[in-house]
């Protein structure tokens, strides 16, 4: 049944309303799924479009549902044949001319020109390297955005009336029910694209003028790195290791979202799991398969929450557990009662430092005896985008610039800014790289949680010798790898962090 999207020639519209579905396909014939009461004149008009032969198995109404929905949610797109549309015709703008001025696109005789679309925006998307899909119905137009490098951008802003069609489409694609509009929605999208596997996220939220659709892309070939390939320097990645060699304690990685949190995670999660642990994580939702680890998806509607899950694991006898998220005191206490027991935990904690990661596990109610005893590390990163190498602009560093980033005033130096050009899409830049600041819980920093010393205390004793965020994204702004301006958006200034947050 793996050819079935590709060989079909029944329109959702028609099967939907028609009450009729290929089940599958053997040599010349195909096995036809008829829903009850199906009139003898659509099963005439299936048979001229599909010209071949046909089976009949009868379906009652609530199977005939589920393969229509299953059969049209395989219909994925294929790199080869959406590559070819793209070439021959050009971008997105000219699949969008070739829809009819219809009122309902999927009600049509011909859904093809809205798949089309649909598989160009996520074809395109996946070659720009984009993150996510915003589609966002506005009074008069829809707009169509992708994330690329952590920025929105848009690359399409057609006629509202394209809103209904292309919703629906996403939602059959996703499985969800094309029905129900007042409500929220999640679903999964699985795609070949090229030979690459990619997932697709779909979540819709009815909105004033509509519901929009959100699609997050997850390729995983982007997301199994190995440690050394995440942009570490090499003495945080020294110091990184370190800590995971440790036999227990928790250690936190913590950032904004869209900072690259949960692929360094995963890129820990592989050093650990050499084959002789039992790894186990709880996520929401799973974003990878990672091979070798029990990986359980939270849900929340059965009761299936961090803290719930995570006390049921313990009594599979795990030797590392990593937490998606800590979002409550209750999954907090839980993890580190498990820490506590001589084993491993990671986990994240949504900050903007490495220091604020402890004083939000103080705010949560954890103890300051708890913390300085089972805490480990805190990684707080960013992600700056990468000047495009074909259109930097060369120019001399100013007074102020060579004393944010601690270059003598007498020395000539050059920074490179952003230009744009064809190969970045006028951006300027293309591609990220990883910014980090780790903070070891030593002996002396121990201390300080036990006094319940201040954020500003402990990232003074932390990064007296060590890399913060800024200083840490000094050394692409040296080697032209990122401009000023950049860094500024991502990082907070040295003198900004002595007042706190």
């Amino acid at each position: 049944m793996s050819d079935i999207a590709s060989r079909r020639t029944l329109t959702y519209a028609f099967a939907r309303d028609k009450g009729l579905v290929v089940l599958s396909e053997a040599g010349d014939a195909v096995e036809l799924g008829v829903r009850a009461g199906v009139a003898p004149q659509s099963i005439i008009e299936a048979r001229r479009a599909l010209g071949r032969p046909l089976r009949f198995t009868h379906l009652d109404a609530p199977t005939f549902e589920r393969e229509l929905s299953e059969h049209y949610a395989r219909s994925a797109v294929d790199g080869g044949e959406t590559e070819a549309a793209m070439d021959g015709q050009g971008d997105l703008h000219s699949l969008i001319d070739d829809i009819p001025q219809t009122a309902d696109l999927l009600d049509g005789d011909d859904d093809a020109p809205v798949v089309r679309l649909i598989n160009g925006l996520i074809y395109e998307a996946v070659k720009r390297r984009a993150s996510d899909i915003h589609i966002e119905p506005h009074e008069d137009t829809l707009s169509v955005r992708y994330r690329i490098d952590g920025v929105l951008q848009e690359v399409l802003t057609p006629t509202r009336r394209l809103a209904a069609p292309l919703t629906s489409r996403v939602k059959v694609m996703a499985r969800l029910d094309i029905a129900e509009k007042r409500v929220p929605q999640d679903g999964r999208i699985s795609l070949s694209i090229g030979g690459r596997s990619i997932d697709v996220r779909v979540s819709t939220l009815p909105s004033r003028y509509g519901e929009r659709v959100t699609m997050r892309l997850l390729d995983t070939r982007n997301a199994l790195l190995g440690l050394d390939e995440l942009g570490m320097d090499a003495d945080t990645l020294e110091r990184f290791r370190s800590v995971l060699a440790q036999p227990n304690g928790i250690t936190l990685v913590t950032g904004p979202t869209g900072s690259g949190k949960t692929t360094t995670l995963y890129s820990a999660l592989s050093v650990l799991n050499n084959g002789q642990r039992n790894v186990m994580t709880l996520e929401d939702p799973i974003e990878y398969g990672l091979e070798g680890i029990s990986q359980t998806q939270m849900h929340h509607k059965v009761g299936l929450t961090f803290a719930a899950t995570l006390r049921a694991i313990l009594r599979h006898d795990p030797d590392v557990v990593m937490v998606g998220e800590i979002r409550d005191l209750e999954t907090a206490k839980v993890a580190f009662e498990f820490a506590s027991t001589g084993r491993p935990v990671l986990s994240t904690v949504h900050t903007n430092s490495a220091a604020g990661a402890i004083q939000r596990l103080r705010d949560m109610g954890i103890e300051p005896y708890v913390l300085a005893a089972t805490m480990r590390a805190v990684l707080a990163q960013r992600l700056v985008r990468r000047l495009c190498h074909h259109c930097r602009a060369p120019h001399e560093a100013t007074a102020d610039e060579k004393a944010m980033f601690g270059i003598a005033a007498h020395e000539a130096h050059t920074f490179y800014r952003p230009v744009g050009c064809m190969s970045c899409a006028q951006t300027g830049y293309e591609g990220r790289l990883g910014v980090y600041e780790l903070l070891l819980v030593d002996q002396a920093l121990r201390q300080l949680i036990r006094e319940d010393a201040s954020e500003d205390a402990l990232e003074r004793h932390a990064f007296a010798d060590q890399d913060s965020l800024f200083r840490n994204a000094r050394r692409y702004v040296t080697a032209g790898e990122t401009s000023v301006e950049e860094v500024l958006r991502v990082c907070r200034k040295e003198e900004e962090r002595s007042g706190g947050l």
